[in-house]
């Protein structure tokens, strides 16, 4: 939660050479102080190309990774546990060169969420981004559900801590001791 708190020049520099974005040549080119959207660019290089000699879907899938997430943790804060839970990825033609994905929330989606949460149930949302090329067509398509639920408040009725380890409800884990239904 720390990086998503910093500012966000800081939080773009972070991410841009943290490993799996750096290696895959997936760079944040856009994100604005107001964390409503965020601008996200692959550049085509010999080793993010797949047999095809286009883009590789794990590179184009991966450069939507966390940005949901990240955006509603920026507005619903820590009191909240903000998971993507599934996805779904639609190639629709080959990538080739730069490819962009622009990802954009609206305030009537984060006060829509945050009342739906605000009793302690889990909200699934679906978002939607093209990932687009230079010429702007739609390269992919991929949607995103992400999974929110306000944190179980402590015995002084305060939400549960930042620390506090908490897994999204799962078919594998439904009833099974030690681990939580949600």
């Amino acid at each position: 939660m720390k990086l998503v708190a910093a500012k966000p020049s800081v939080v773009r520099r972070s991410m841009n050479i943290w490993p799996p974005f750096a290696f895959s040549g997936i760079h944040i080119t856009e994100l604005p102080a107001d964390f409503m959207s965020a601008t996200v660019r692959l550049r085509q290089h010999w080793w993010n190309k797949n047999v095809a000699g286009v883009a590789f879907g794990g590179s184009l899938f991966a450069m939507t990774d966390p940005f949901w997430m990240m955006l509603l943790l920026r507005h619903l804060g820590t009191d909240h546990v903000i998971w993507d839970r599934a996805a779904e990825v639609e190639f629709i033609k080959p990538g080739k060169g730069e490819v962009y994905a622009r990802f954009s929330i609206s305030a009537q989606d984060i006060e829509r969420i945050r009342a739906a949460a605000k009793d302690g149930s889990k909200v699934l949302e679906w978002f939607s981004v093209d990932i687009k090329d230079a010429d702007g067509d739609v390269v992919a398509r991929v949607r995103k559900q992400v999974y929110v639920r306000r944190k179980r408040e402590n015995a002084a009725g305060v939400p549960a801590s930042v620390g506090t380890a908490t897994v999204p409800p799962s078919p594998d884990r439904a009833g099974r001791p030690g681990l939580p239904n949600g």
